[in-house]
């Protein structure tokens, strides 16, 4: 089978639910009767209801288009194209104002002879639309049924009362605002009137075509002007380039070259200036640069420098750079400077005239193009005027109405048919409150059972232990009450003395488990025989003591010579089981104060117990010793099997001790009181130390939470030599589990 096919049966295994429901039949059995009291208290307590109806046209008022007065007030709209407005007037009908009035009106109450809220007046009122029409259905549940005919009459009352009231409103505010909006209009008709009258004073408009012919006129004088002036532009800047060129610079820079030549300041700093330059060359043919004369000139001349800089950049009102190189020129330099000023001036002055000519033409154009802007502005201005005055009389046309249809008691409802007093009750509820309780019983019933279920940590079967552990299977012992009898309570076990089923009652299915339980340790290894073996489990209460008494029974029943060892030196129980007095045993052993002889008793024939003796203060130490390990093989010699008892695995390391010093260790699981956590704990503790694990004992199993193969039943009498009989069939069958589960480790 492949993965995917197991996983899919796992998901519809039912015997495994029907397992957890067996397992918690309690909390759900209490929970399903819980909700089927409750829903059958429920239902008795239900009275007859008897339900009144009336029936209701909403549809916008016919009187306004009847007289032409009022029209568009109280008018029913469509939000949506899904919407319906009759559906808005059903919430109305059911609002809290009008259930209010109705309460108080017909002063309505309780059983307490409180007067009833208005929530639990809405809860018994209904109110719909029905499809396709403009009508709507009032309906109202009481078990009083002339109260039912009341409260709906009285709301239908309410209810057109208020809806008459909201229409005369809205004729009101309509009115209120139509009044509050004349004195702006008529403001609006007086602004728009100065607004035509302001634009014509302000842009001197008279006649505005006569206007636009004389503006053509101008511009063409005007372009004639401009013509004639590019004429004049276009030579001068041709003769000024030439001499530009004949000069080398342009006319700003000749202007500063004129200026700095003819400033005597510039010029005496510059004479000054050379003549210390000149006197400083001569002065260092004849000292050297640290001389003070030569200190003194450099001084000097770094003075005068400054000093014509100074005047320079006074002068030019330029920076020093640009003009450094243009302080001297000479004299037909300065007559062609003089001439390149004169033609600059001369172009600047066209230039000038340019501009003005350009100013005055593109001053008619823009008059002449915003003529017809000015045109669209005073006729905006007078449509604005018309539409003043015409709104203004509108509204006072408008106002004379609303207040002719104020006047009217025009609603939106009309009364189909009035409730009348029901003469028979509703139908009862009742059996609907007894299926809906009872399966609602049901269904949280086993929510219930497997809620708790999926909490509950607890390794419930036989499959979860062999999944969770993966040892060896060697045997099922199922829980049986001490009459023999099965029994699926936990507490059998937990009694202070383990029970001896195979002796007390030797043809019980217990002692069937048993017999397989030896039969499967037999066949284990056929290399090895299994002659000593440790018993414990993984935490308190799993019942090993029991488990190792039985089994060590059984084991001498088929005649061979056993040794039962109680080697749980912390909480002993074997002499509890075989009433014998623990005031020596295998602890006076270990310590050399008794001999075996004294201590081991015979308790069955062929079966000898040894007591745990006197508890000692560390219980490991006298265990993992070697006088231990002598008395381990001097019992091996002197018996066919010896059986530890040792305490359980959670947080004791006994056991692990002593499954060093044997042929393995058995594994008991009980059920219902290991969980799967501290199962895994003590299943890596074994890991880690090294124990050889024989196989897990199912301990005090319910069968009746187990699949069918694992227990067969016939009854209370058993027959063994039979091999068709239910009981060796199930011999068989664990026997062969225990083999195959071995093979595959």
């Amino acid at each position: 089978m492949s993965l995917a096919s197991q996983d899919y049966y796992e998901e519809i295994d039912f015997q495994k639910y029907w397992n957890v429901l067996k397992r918690r039949w309690l909390p759900a059995t209490t929970v399903f009767l819980t909700l089927t009291v409750l829903s059958t208290a429920i239902a008795l307590r239900q009275k007859p209801s008897y339900e009144a109806e009336t029936l209701l046209q909403v549809r916008s008022s016919a009187a306004s288009r009847l007289t032409g007065v009022g029209e568009g007030l109280g008018e029913l709209e469509r939000l949506t194209l899904q919407s319906n407005p009759v559906d808005s007037q059903a919430q109305i009908i059911q609002s809290a104002p009008i259930v209010s009035e109705v309460i108080q009106s017909l002063d309505l109450r309780d059983e307490n002879g409180n007067p009833m809220l208005v929530k639990d007046v809405v809860s018994k009122l209904t109110a719909r639309s029905i499809p396709a029409t403009d009508l709507l259905r009032v309906t109202y549940a009481s078990d009083d049924p002339e109260q039912a005919a009341a409260v709906i009459n009285r709301l239908v009352e309410v209810y057109t009362k208020n809806n008459v009231l909201v229409n005369r409103a809205e004729a009101a505010a309509a009115r209120e605002f139509i009044a509050k909006e004349l004195p702006k209009t008529e403001a609006a008709v007086r602004a728009a009137d100065s607004d035509l009258r302001r634009f014509k004073e302000e842009n001197g408009v008279v006649l505005l075509e006569s206007e636009a012919q004389e503006a053509v006129n101008i511009i063409s004088k005007l372009e004639d002007q401009v013509t004639q002036a590019r004429a004049e532009l276009s030579d001068t800047s041709a003769r000024l380039a030439q001499l530009q060129g004949r000069v080398g610079a342009d006319p700003r820079r000749a202007t500063v070259i004129a200026a700095l030549s003819q400033s005597a300041g510039v010029q005496e700093a510059l004479t000054q200036l050379q003549a210390a330059q000149q006197e400083l060359a001569v002065e260092r043919t004849r000292y050297t640069e640290d001389h003070p004369a030569i200190a003194n000139l450099q001084r000097r001349v770094q003075s005068l420098e400054e000093l014509l800089r100074n005047r320079a950049v006074s002068v030019a009102r330029s920076d020093w750079n640009n003009i450094r190189s243009d302080l001297q020129a000479g004299a037909l330099q300065q007559d062609l400077i003089g001439e390149l000023v004169r033609l600059e001036v001369q172009r600047q002055g066209i230039v000038l005239r340019l501009q003005t000519l350009a100013q005055a033409s593109s001053a008619y154009r823009q008059r002449a193009g915003s003529l017809p802007r000015l045109e669209q502005q005073q006729r905006e201005l007078e449509r604005r005027l018309n539409a003043a005055q015409t709104t203004y009389e509108a509204l006072l046309v408008r106002l004379q109405e609303i207040q002719v249809a104020e006047n009217q008691n025009v609603g939106n409802v009309r009364v189909v048919s009035s409730a009348t007093v029901p003469d028979e009750p509703l139908p009862s509820k009742k059996k609907l409150f007894l299926v809906a309780g009872a399966l609602s019983g049901m269904l949280l019933g086993v929510a219930t059972a497997f809620g708790i279920d999926l909490f509950d940590r607890s390794i419930k079967t036989v499959k979860e232990a062999r999944e969770a552990l993966g040892y060896t299977l060697l045997g099922v012992i199922p829980a049986f009450s001490r009459s023999g009898k099965s029994h699926s309570a936990l507490g059998a076990l937990d009694q202070p003395a383990p029970r001896i089923v195979v002796r007390d009652m030797p043809q019980s299915p217990i002692a069937a488990s048993y017999q397989m339980l030896q039969a499967n340790l037999k066949f284990l290894s056929s290399d090895k025989a299994v002659r000593s073996f440790v018993i414990t489990s993984s935490v308190a209460q799993e019942g090993k003591s029991e488990v190792a008494a039985n089994l060590a029974a059984t084991l001498a029943q088929l005649g061979r010579k056993v040794l039962l060892v109680d080697a749980d030196l912390r909480r002993p129980a074997q002499h509890h089981t075989w009433n014998l007095v623990n005031a020596a045993g295998l602890s006076n052993l270990l310590i050399d104060q008794v001999s075996s002889e004294s201590v081991i008793q015979e308790v069955m024939p062929n079966f000898y117990v040894l007591p745990s003796g006197v508890v000692p203060p560390n219980p490991v130490a006298l265990l993992d010793s070697k006088r231990m390990a002598a008395l381990v093989d001097d019992f091996l010699k002197e018996y066919d099997f010896v059986l530890f008892d040792t305490p359980p695995l959670a947080g004791i390391a006994d056991a692990a001790v002593l499954g060093k010093m044997t042929d393995g260790m058995v594994l008991v699981v009980r059920p219902g009181v290991v969980d799967s956590s501290r199962a895994l704990a003590a299943r890596e503790f074994l890991k880690q130390s090294g124990q050889q694990v024989l196989g897990m004992v199912l301990n005090c199993v319910d069968v009746r939470n187990e699949p069918d193969s694992y227990f067969y039943y016939a009854g209370s009498q058993y027959r063994f030599n039979d091999p068709s009989t239910p009981l060796a069939k199930a011999a068989q069958f664990a026997a062969s589990a225990g083999s195959s589960s071995e093979k595959s480790q």
